[in-house]
């Protein structure tokens, strides 16, 4: 479907624009060894004070009309921050300009969170007469991609096949990223599959997209098919692995990824060594998350989160709050993820106090607090049994509360028997989630426990009016190498009988 759209899309785009010659005269005077010369202090620039004596230097020869060296300079103008500032200005006035210098300046805005003008930057391009090869694709479906419109991908894919640029590799790939971006992993797989010739980078990409979309056993399948294609497995076939064995809490699976990482010699770069530390982490492995992470040459904001997450959420409040110290000492800003640790830690360890200073923290560095974090406060004031404060919390958030935050309110006050709080978010909660059954046997329960028996009757009556029934319960455990799944089937009435 998605093909047939994007071939649909492709004959109402008008035909490609001729290329023009595709080299520029040598600049006169440059001399045969001075471009490489100079491409080589451009990209090993340490500074951007460095960068601007490089670009002055440039501008005082014939070498400025150079457009690799140009292009060069807005690339390493835009890594070291300058966007803005000087990349897109040296950008404007270079004296000549070719798809790579276009396809540099698009693809930094696009890394750099804009992809809306890196599709801009394109039509312009285009507008121009500037050609698109398969070096200039793969860029421009990437800002598509980043853009997060359905309408605009089908476009990108109907212009790669406008210019037959679909069989290149490098634009398949581009292109698979594009549909998982969207969320059309389908359409991605079957894009996937048309291709005749897939490499390293194709594989990977499909892996990946597998993984992120959380489709652990599809994203495993891929592997042993690249395994069987005899593919080259690197680090970011690892990291990817890894995703796909935390997301499914397959211990076994992660070491082994991790001892062929090490027979490999692969290193412990900071994607891989985050990867490990969040693998260990989900599989509840924290001693081995804590030995990859003490290896780790470099660690940054996500290898602390990580670390920090993992310690909160299985109650070691103490060692949680104090990583976060050390991660603090050595200069890195917390993000989202590292409050919602430190949370969890003051919310298993009863430390009221200290989570509303966190939570105070929050706004001094600028994150701002989402569904996950009011969660967790709330079940913070649920679990010291402050359910009228938890319930006022939620009554003065300014997003709109989900099942979660609601769920845990609930839950909490079953704990505490608190059935007039319970009555008030139950109704709020069947009004977000009518179909889930476990809330009505929650507040049935509640009020079985209050000895209010007719009450608690009339909501089973209510379940099966409104059709709704008990789902079998799941398992899966972990023994001697495999991995065994179960569901267990029971009575719904017998169930709900007990109270």
């Amino acid at each position: 479907a998605a093909a047939a759209a994007a071939r649909r899309v492709a004959a109402l785009l008008p035909p490609p624009t001729p290329s023009p010659p595709s080299h520029l005269p040598t600049p006169a005077g440059a001399g045969h060894g001075a471009p490489s010369h100079h491409f080589s202090l451009l990209h090993n620039s340490p500074s951007s004070r460095h960068l601007r004596h490089l670009h002055a230097r440039l501008l005082r020869t014939a070498l400025y009309a150079d457009v690799v060296l140009t292009s060069k300079l807005v690339l390493a103008y835009s890594r070291r921050g300058d966007l803005h500032t000087y990349a897109y200005p040296v950008f404007l006035h270079m004296p000549h300009r070719n798809h790579y210098s276009w396809s540099i300046l698009i693809g930094e805005m696009s890394r750099s969170g804009f992809p809306d003008r890196a599709v801009q930057l394109f039509r312009e391009m285009r507008a121009l007469g500037v050609p698109v090869d398969a070096s200039t694709a793969p860029v421009v479906l990437r800002s598509w991609a980043s853009t997060g419109s359905a309408p605009a991908g089908a476009a990108g894919h109907g212009f790669c096949v406008k210019l037959g640029l679909v069989g290149n590799p490098f634009v398949a790939s581009a292109l698979v990223f594009l549909y998982v971006a969207l969320g059309g992993i389908s359409d991605a797989r079957a894009l996937f599959d048309e291709m005749p010739h897939r490499d390293a980078v194709l594989w990977t990409t499909m892996l990946s997209g597998y993984a992120q979309r959380g489709q652990p056993a599809a994203a495993l399948e891929v592997f042993e098919a690249m395994v069987g294609a005899r593919v080259r497995l690197d680090g970011v076939v690892m990291v990817s692995l890894l995703l796909a064995c935390s997301q499914l809490g397959w211990l076994r699976h992660g070491k082994s990824v991790h001892g062929f990482s090490v027979r490999r010699c692969l290193g412990l770069g900071l994607s891989l060594g985050n990867a490990l530390v969040d693998m260990y982490v989900k599989c509840g492995a924290l001693c081995s998350a804590e030995q990859v992470f003490g290896r780790m040459p470099r660690r940054d904001v996500i290898s602390w989160s990580s670390l920090i997450l993992g310690h909160g959420l299985n109650g070691h409040a103490d060692h949680a709050l104090e990583l976060f110290e050390r991660m603090s000492t050595d200069g890195i800003r917390p993000n989202s993820v590292t409050f919602l640790g430190v949370l969890s830690a003051c919310t298993h360890g009863g430390m009221v106090d200290k989570a509303w200073e966190f939570w105070n923290m929050m706004k001094a560095h600028g994150v701002h607090p989402e569904l996950k974090h009011y969660a967790c406060m709330v079940d913070m004031l649920g679990r010291t049994g402050q359910l009228l404060r938890a319930e006022r919390f939620v009554d003065d958030m300014p997003l709109e509360p989900d099942e979660a935050v609601w769920g845990t309110l609930l839950a909490a006050c079953r704990i505490h028997g608190e059935v007039e709080v319970a009555e008030r978010v139950a109704k709020r909660l069947l009004a977000v989630r009518p179909d889930k059954s476990g809330y009505y046997v929650l507040l049935a329960n509640i009020y079985t426990d209050a000895r209010r028996y007719e009450d608690a009757e009339r909501v089973r009556d209510f379940m099966k009016q409104m059709n709704v029934g008990k789902l079998p319960g799941h398992s899966s455990i972990e023994a001697g190498g495999h991995h065994h799944a179960s569901q267990l089937h029971r009575n719904t009435n017998l169930q709900l009988g007990r109270g």
